[in-house]
């Protein structure tokens, strides 16, 4: 009589985890020591490396041993140390794929707050929250523009959608929590028609004035400050963009939100939302069950939610046919009409 197999298991995915912190605190050291922008010139050697950053080659050698054995760096037999695809393309700063900027603020503003999650999960509350104006203002003052990349692949899948072209009547365009701009930007450049009204926190505000009018756009923004709740939309717009902010408002907010949304379109205006999005079973993407941990640790009714979840919602705020588009970034966009 034939006996199972017994299934050989090892602590190798443990021990990998307890050192998860690793990879993403060497990205971020490269980055801040431009190393990846120094190798795009070409191979180069550490003490190479070292003249031109002013970094020591004791600190360089050491994290870049760690990036070859992460696939982001790859070293010769003369040890030069050489970029990768996928560093060449998202890890040098000075290009306009660079998805670098989330890594930049491991060390000092996600870390730390992730540090607290054991009494996070115990109390249900994040220690300081960043989806509230006081403390939120000047988190994300210093981090939409390093995001910025992470959402404009998107943001132009969404204006080639749109197509408003070069003729016809103006169209207005809102921004809602608009951070750096991005996504109002992307309709702006895509058509002379577009005027955009950005709203967001004072604080961001600030950015996206100094943004719109680094593309060009100073005179195609309108601007309003306040808590999305509270601050006056206006009316009879063609497209509504609320580019990663469900996430942080929880439900109860973002049901709100999207109500107060479809009364400022105009009939046929198409809302387009973009969010972490996970299955209706909770089981993945990764990704998406990532960010909703890190909800629990920053906000205090923050979560991430399946299309389906988000589709009913747009639906009773009175949205007709939510859809998915496909776009380059985390999730689809998810996009609707108001009739």
């Amino acid at each position: 009589m034939a006996t199972a197999t017994p299934v050989h298991v090892t602590p190798e995915r443990i021990m990998q985890m307890a050192w998860g912190y690793i990879p993403p605190l060497v990205l971020e050291a490269a980055i801040r020591h431009h190393v990846f922008d120094v190798l795009d010139g070409g191979p180069k050697t550490i003490p190479e490396v070292e003249k031109a950053t002013g970094a020591s080659a004791r600190g360089l050698t050491a994290i870049m041993n760690a990036l070859v054995g992460l696939e982001f760096l790859s070293k010769d037999k003369q040890g030069r140390y050489a970029l990768t695809p996928e560093s060449a393309a998202f890890l040098v700063s000075t290009k306009p794929s660079f998805q670098g900027g989330l890594i930049k603020h491991c060390s000092e503003q996600l870390i730390p707050r992730w540090l607290h999650i054991n009494e996070v999960v115990a109390t249900g509350n994040p220690v300081t929250p960043v989806n509230v104006e006081k403390s939120g203002g000047e988190f994300f003052h210093a981090f939409v523009l390093d995001i910025f990349p992470m959402s404009y692949p998107a943001a132009q899948t969404l204006a080639a959608v749109m197509n408003y072209g070069s003729s016809g009547a103006p169209v207005k365009v809102l921004d809602l929590a608009a951070g750096s701009g991005v996504w109002g930007i992307a309709q702006a450049q895509s058509s002379k028609r577009v005027h955009v009204t950005a709203v967001d926190w004072p604080e961001v505000i600030d950015v996206t004035k100094k943004t719109s009018a680094r593309f060009g756009f100073a005179d195609r923004f309108s601007f309003v400050e306040g808590d999305l709740l509270t601050a006056d939309f206006g009316s009879g717009y063609g497209l509504a963009t609320l580019g990663h902010i469900l996430h942080s408002e929880g439900e109860a907010r973002s049901r709100e939100l999207l109500a107060k949304t479809f009364k400022a379109l105009a009939s046929g205006g198409t809302i387009a939302v973009q969010e972490f999005l996970v299955n209706q079973e909770r089981t993945g993407p990764m990704n998406g069950l990532f960010f909703a941990v890190n909800m629990l640790v920053n906000t205090t009714n923050g979560n991430t939610w399946s299309f389906e979840e988000i589709g009913a919602w747009l639906e009773e705020a009175g949205f007709t046919n939510p859809r998915l588009l496909e776009s380059p970034g985390p999730s689809p966009l998810i996009l609707a009409t108001k009739p």
